[in-house]
Order: structure tokens, then C-alpha cells, then sequence
């Protein structure tokens, strides 16, 4: 089965679109990814989503919802063209959404009780609608209706890539949020461990667009933070942050690394002794330093880690993860044969192919839910049967 799966992360760039050959039944499944390509946002829209997500009213979200769709859908058709493929030929459509809000501590309600929220935007109707093709959305809601987190999802996916008989691994994930998979040698599903970690790239780009007026979004390569000399007491400051301490199951986003967290470290990395390229590399260096920090939430030593999503691309950030890494060897997914960026694209088309065949992919292990769930709601294909999309 050819499955699109659509992705926005928590940096808010653009949609990552994947298309996957899918086979296979239950959780032994066989992949092969056709096509992938990065859709970005206009900047004037980017910037609008990040503006609502702290400040946005009940009319901006409600358009925004809509409007996310239109982007999706478009990002499907254009890389269903790119993989040289007809409508007919793809079945279905896995999509994230662009998270505006997670909340998966509970917080009380009365007369309810405990209750944990998220939400994602980008109407899978609008897509189904735009596309014709039968959209699966909304993922991480069951999960949290059953006791979990809600993230991190894409362990799922890790385990079916990158398990292996002989050698124990860590993979993470760098987009916004960085989380980190724990697969032990031989080890079952229900073996795997995972959590975020804390910030990836989310807190070097909210600096690099501030020290530039937003004139560049993203540290490339990672060349200024290069230049730089880490602060130790800066760093040592962001090194406090209550979230580090907390123990897994446990996922995280905007609400605690967001705008307030950015503003707080800028004013207090103000004054000669701290270089613009110096804050740069502290920041970087808290990256590495809380990714790797990890280690100490899991059983046993790992053989290698893989590193996936786009902050494998900033070489100071690599760099860094391999210091902090010591002797184990640290490289992107691509030695494995994987495009790292396509990876979470490639897990919600995965999602939505076991949404359609019935088969829980979330790990109650790593999230905290209940028990494993199926995940996803279904909005069917403009004018096609659900029984006729098989």
C-alpha cells in the first residue's frame, strides 16, 4: 500500500511529506520510502502560527485549523507528483497536524476528574477533501484519553528500523523537541524506552533569529555557534530547569521551552562577557548536554546512537553530542540507509496504515497510557467508500 504521511514539528518550518510502500501485517512490516520533500511555510504564515500559538484568539486558531489543511493537502499532492505517481495508486494519508498546544501533565477538573490535553491543527476533512484520498489525524489524543503522554509516537517506528540482535542503541530525534529511543539488543516492543529530552533545535533557532532580527531562522551547519565559547554559568542556569530532573514517562514542547524560557536565557546572556556567538554555543552546548543527559533514565549501556531529524545537519551540535557521547559512536541515521528528516513523516504514514488495519502502535511504556490503542480518526476520501479504498 502506497501511504502519504505529513508532518509539522514543533519548529513550525514547513510540512515534511513522505510517500511509503507499506507491507506487511500486525508489527512485522516492511517500508521502503519513494519520495520525500520539505513544503515551507511562507514566512509571513510561519510567522503568524508561532504568534497564535502564545497569543492566538478562539476566530485566528479556528482559520488557522482550516487554512493548515489547504497547506497539507497541497504538500500531499505535490509529493504524490513528485513520486511520478497517480491518485488511484495512493490509498491513504497519515497526518501529524502542527501542534498548538500539549499539556500532558493532568491537570483536575471538577466533577471530571484528572485531565491531560493536545491539540493539533490541519482539518483532515480539508485534506481528505483536497485530495481525495481517505486522511487518518489526530494521534495523539487516544493515547492521552487512556492515561498517556502522548509523546513521544515515533519509538514506534524507530523499533521497526533499527532494532538489532546484536548491538543496543539509542536513537534521537533533533526537531524542536529532541527525544530519545531506547532499544536494547534483542529486545521486544515492549522493551523499548523513549522520552524528549528537552530542546533540539527550537532553542538554537529562537536565538539566531533574535541576535538577526529574523533575518536567518537556523543556525546552518552550525557555524556560529562554532565561533562561540560556551558560558558556563549560563549554562549551568539552563541546566536548573525542573524539566531535566523530571522522570520518564514525560514529553514536553513550546509551553516549557517556548518564548518565556528564550526571553529569560536572552536577558540574562546580555553584557560584553557574553558574544553573540558565545550565546550561540552555549546554547548548542545545552542541546547536546540535555540529549545526552538521558543516559542516566536508562538501564544499561548503549553500543551506538543514531542521531535523525534536522539538527543532524548542524556539525557543532555533532560534535558536541559526540564529546558528551564519549567513546560510543554517534552518527546520523543515513549510515543506516535512512533520510533522517523524512522519519517522522514516514511514522504517520505508518500510523495510518495500522489505523486502517486495526493493530496499537502507541507504547505504553513510553507514554504512560493504559494500554496499547489503536490511534487516529478517519475522515474518509472525497467520493470514495472507505471499503473501497483497501
Amino acid at each position: 500500500m502506497k501511504v502519504i504521511g505529513l508532518m509539522s514539528g514543533t519548529s513550525a518550518d514547513g510540512v515534511d511529506a513522505a510517500v511509503v510502500d507499506i507491507a506487511g501485517r500486525g508489527h512485522q512490516l516492511t517500508l521502503k520510502l519513494i519520495a520525500f520533500r520539505t513544503y515551507p511555510y511562507h514566512a509571513d504564515f510561519r510567522a503568524r502560527l508561532l504568534k497564535a500559538m502564545t497569543e492566538g484568539g478562539l476566530r485566528e486558531i479556528c482559520h488557522l485549523n482550516a487554512a493548515l489543511g489547504d497547506w497539507f493537502a497541497r504538500a500531499a499532492l505535490r509529493v504524490r507528483r513528485l513520486a511520478a505517481l497517480p491518485t488511484r495508486d495512493v490509498v491513504l494519508i497519515g497526518s501529524h497536524g502542527q501542534t498548538f498546544q500539549h499539556a500532558p501533565v493532568p491537570r483536575h477538573e471538577r466533577g471530571i476528574g484528572k485531565i491531560r490535553s493536545t491539540l493539533q491543527l490541519g482539518s483532515p476533512t480539508v485534506i481528505a477533501e483536497r485530495t481525495g484520498i481517505e486522511t487518518v489525524a489526530d494521534f495523539r489524543t487516544r493515547d492521552m484519553a487512556i492515561g498517556g503522554q502522548g509523546a513521544p509516537l515515533t519509538p514506534y517506528l524507530h523499533h521497526l528500523l533499527f532494532q538489532d540482535s546484536r548491538r543496543t542503541r539509542a536513537v534521537v530525534n533533533i526537531g524542536g523537541i529532541s527525544n530519545l529511543t531506547f532499544l536494547p539488543a534483542r529486545g521486544s516492543l515492549r522493551a523499548v524506552r523513549a522520552f524528549d529530552t528537552g530542546p533540539g533545535n527550537m532553542i538554537i533557532d529562537g536565538v539566531i533569529r533574535h541576535l538577526t532580527n529574523g533575518r536567518v531562522t537556523f543556525d546552518r551547519g552550525g557555524r556560529l555557534g562554532a565561533k562561540g565559547r560556551v558560558h558556563e554559568g549560563l549554562l549551568k542556569r539552563m541546566q536548573r530547569h525542573p524539566y531535566l530532573r523530571r522522570r520518564p514517562p514525560k514529553s514536553t514542547g513550546r509551553e516549557e521551552f517556548g518564548e518565556e524560557f528564550l526571553q529569560d536565557l536572552i536577558r540574562a546572556g546580555r553584557g560584553p562577557s557574553v558574544t553573540p556567538a558565545d550565546l550561540m554555543a552555549t546554547v548548542t552546548a545545552y542541546t547536546a548536554q540535555t540529549i545526552a543527559d538521558g543516559q542516566k533514565f536508562l538501564s544499561e549501556r548503549v553500543d551506538e546512537v543514531l542521531i535523525c531529524g534536522g539538527g543532524a545537519k548542524n556539525v557543532t551540535l555533532m560534535r558536541m553530542l559526540q564529546k558528551a557521547w564519549g567513546s560510543v559512536p554517534v552518527q546520523p541515521v543515513e549510515a543506516l540507509g535512512w533520510n533522517g528528516r523524512a522519519l517522522e513523516a514516514v511514522a504517520f504514514a505508518v500510523f495510518a496504515y495500522q489505523a486502517l488495519h486495526g493493530v496499537p502502535c502507541n507504547l505504553p511504556a513510553v507514554t504512560g497510557a493504559k494500554r496499547a490503542v489503536v490511534l487516529g480518526v478517519t475522515a474518509p476520501g472525497a467520493g470514495r467508500a472507505r471499503t473501497n479504498s483497501r
